[in-house]
Formats: structure tokens, C-alpha cells, sequence
């Protein structure tokens, strides 16, 4: 729903900004890309308020618009502390910062799921844990957009800016071009072909356990209908630690993890329970030095392996 005014603004703002529109943001050094999806000419809505009385506050936006979702595989970061830095420069860079909110303050489940936010698992929102930050450049020329969210195991954050080249006839009646990420079953399909495994890297347990979250997991939706296309493909999930602890009790974590996954693929998924194992490494194959917290995140996975297609 739309807001009826704010600070003056109205209710829409058609913006037509010169091309050098985008802030370049400093990330942390570890943040990895998972998405891009770029409009050359779109319609967007900009929060700058929480959602309250049954309603989003925001503002429409009319320009070229690039979405970025990134994500950095480090347990433990609060939300503030990943969009502080970000909001600093933001702020350097003569932003005037319309909305600046949490998860509470927002308006939760309902704030949510009436944002624009890229599909999972390339950005994951937890409920709990989210924040949100949108500012208008000095010339009230572009916009920009950050959402992060703080997970188990990693952290998500997306940025979203509008502008556009000078609006003309032609770049009204062009087609937009967007950058899709690619889908979850592309993703393990291609990675499988190429090397035979793949890191299930947007599942998480809860903390503590060897239970998987109730967070969403695309991915394992994705291996079924794998599945469900080649019918004679048998694979392995394969749980992997970091040092820590003793080699027996590291197996024995790390096997029960890999059954966590191939309980829900067989529970809610409806795999066939002879066309998928679950194993345990503990530390016997590291992918990285377990010698930094860094290396020790790498460490900790869950893998998917193809152990043959027969017939």
C-alpha cells in the first residue's frame, strides 16, 4: 500500500538522474556476491517508514535499477555490525537517510513481505534478526536500499539503487535486460557435472544441535527435483567439521548433521531413501586451514557427492 506523504515528498517520486547515480559501497573484504538482477528502466517501491495501521510507508521510484545480494560465511555478526560501516559511508556521501530501522521497529513479518527482496538462498531474511536502511542522494536524484540479516552460520546483505539515464523515448520502448541468478537446482546441477559435489551452503542448524533449522531451504528442493529428473542418480550427503573436539566425536556430528539432510529430503521432499546416504567426515577433509575462525567456517559444511547414475 502506498504512503500519502512524507517530509513533503507525496505520494510518488518519478526520479530522472544523470548516469553517475550509484554510490559505490566498501563491502567486507569476505562478503561473496550470490545475486545480481539489473533493470535498465523499472518501477520500484522505496520503504520510508515502518509498516503500521495495516500499511507500508514508501515511495515509487522510475529508473534504471541494480540489485546486489551478498553473503558473508561468518557466524556470530550482529545486524549492526554490518550495516553500521555501510552507513557511515552512506551518510559521508551527503545521503539524507529516510528510514533506519530492525526487525521491531520495521514492523517484522508484515515489513517483511511487502519489501522487495531477492529469492533464496542467494538472500536469506531471518524474521528475527534483519535491518533496513534506505536514503535519498543530495539531489533527490537516486535511492538506495540495504537490508541485512544474520543467520547461524553466515550473513546476507542486500543493496538496492535507482536511477537512470535521462529518460527518452528510446529508453522507454527499449526491453529491460536483467541479470537473473541462477537457480538453485541450476546451480547444483552444473556444480555436480563439473566436479562431482556440492557445498549445501544455504541450509543451517539450529544452534548447538545436529537439527537442521526451520529456516527455508531452496537447495534441498532443488536436489529432489534433481532426483526426480534423473531417475537412476544416486548421491551422498556428507558432513564435514572443523578441529575442534576429538576426531570421533567430530564424525559423529558431522554424521549427523548429513542424516539431518537426508531425513528432510526423504520427510518432505519424498525421496526415495535408497537413492540417498548420509556420512560423517568430522575433520578428515578440510578445504581450508583450521588454523583461523575463517578457515574453520569453510570447514563446516555439508556436502552433496555423486555416487553414480546407473542404467
Amino acid at each position: 500500500m502506498r504512503a500519502g506523504s512524507l517530509c513533503g515528498f507525496g505520494l510518488a517520486l518519478w526520479i530522472l538522474a544523470l548516469p553517475s547515480y550509484a554510490l559505490d559501497l566498501n563491502l567486507p573484504y569476505n562478503a561473496k556476491q550470490t545475486a545480481a538482477r539489473d533493470s535498465v528502466f523499472d518501477e520500484v517501491s522505496i520503504p520510508v517508514g515502518p509498516f503500521k495501521d495495516g500499511a507500508l510507508e514508501d515511495l515509487q521510484f522510475e529508473g534504471r535499477v541494480t540489485r546486489r545480494a551478498y553473503r558473508i560465511n561468518v557466524p556470530g555478526l550482529t545486524t549492526l555490525q554490518m550495516l553500521s560501516p555501510l552507513r557511515d559511508q552512506i551518510d559521508a556521501a551527503g545521503y539524507e537517510i529516510l528510514l533506519d530501522c530492525n526487525q521491531i521497529s520495521c514492523g517484522g513479518y508484515d515489513f517483511r513481505f511487502n519489501i522487495e527482496v531477492l529469492p533464496a538462498p542467494n538472500m536469506y531474511v531471518n524474521i528475527r534478526a534483519f535491518r533496513f536502511l534506505t536514503a535519498l542522494d543530495p539531489r533527490g536524484q537516486s535511492a538506495i536500499t540495504l537490508l541485512v540479516s544474520a543467520a547461524d552460520s553466515a550473513s546476507y546483505i542486500q543493496i538496492m539503487q535507482v536511477g537512470a539515464l535521462t529518460k527518452s523515448l528510446e529508453l522507454i520502448s527499449a526491453t529491460p535486460q536483467e541479470i537473473a541468478p541462477e537457480t538453485p537446482l541450476g546451480g547444483i546441477a552444473s556444480q555436480l557435472a563439473a566436479h562431482g559435489h556440492y557445498v549445501l551452503s544455504g541450509i543451517n542448524f539450529a544452534v548447538g544441535t545436529t537439527s537442521l533449522s526451520d529456516a527455508p531451504a531452496p537447495e534441498l528442493a532443488a536436489l529432489a527435483d534433481l532426483l526426480s529428473e534423473r531417475p537412476k542418480l544416486k548421491l551422498a550427503i556428507v558432513g564435514h567439521t572443523d578441529t575442534s573436539g576429538g576426531l570421533e566425536a567430530n564424525i559423529a556430528v558431522s554424521q549427523e548433521r548429513a542424516q539431518s539432510v537426508r531425513l528432510r529430503l526423504i520427510e518432505q521432499h519424498a525421496v526415495d531413501p535408497t537413492r540417498v546416504d548420509a556420512q560423517g567426515m568430522g575433520y578428515l577433509a578440510p578445504r581450508a586451514s583450521n588454523r583461523t575462525e575463517a578457515g574453520r567456517t569453510v570447514n563446516r559444511r555439508v556436502e552433496v557427492i555423486i555416487v553414480n547414475e546407473e542404467g
